[in-house]
């Protein structure tokens, strides 16, 4: 496997075919919208938004679908439930098939749970 140097949230996307470009600028300006106080990092070689020292998330794209992570809390596991059972589910990812519309309304609740957790 090749090994990545990104230094931007820009070179990861350019890495990737058009449509899933276009999917992740989707996501990004979602977070940025939702939290506009968060500084867009690479971090483990792909993008995140930390507010403070605070990840609040992560995402990656791959072949089938493009993952939003970061170790979830029980609390955001319960608040997020109904919606959360329409993917695949991990302890620190959520899996967004390519071949359904992104969720952008339920990313935006998630950023800003997220930003309610870390700013306490």
């Amino acid at each position: 496997m090749a090994k990545t140097n990104y230094q931007t949230i820009d070179e990861y996307h350019k890495t990737f075919p058009q449509e899933k470009q276009e999917r992740m600028e989707v996501i990004r300006q979602t977070i940025k919208k939702a939290a506009p106080e968060t500084e867009e990092i690479i971090h483990y070689q792909i993008p995140a938004f930390r507010i403070g020292k605070d990840i609040i998330i992560y995402y990656s794209a791959y072949t089938n679908h493009i993952t939003l992570a970061n170790v979830w809390s029980k609390e955001l596991l319960k608040e997020f439930s109904e919606e959360l059972s329409q993917f695949k589910v991990t302890k620190s990812a959520i899996l967004l098939p390519n071949i359904k519309p992104l969720p952008v309304d339920f990313i935006k609740k998630l950023i800003l749970f997220r930003k309610k957790e870390v700013t306490k």
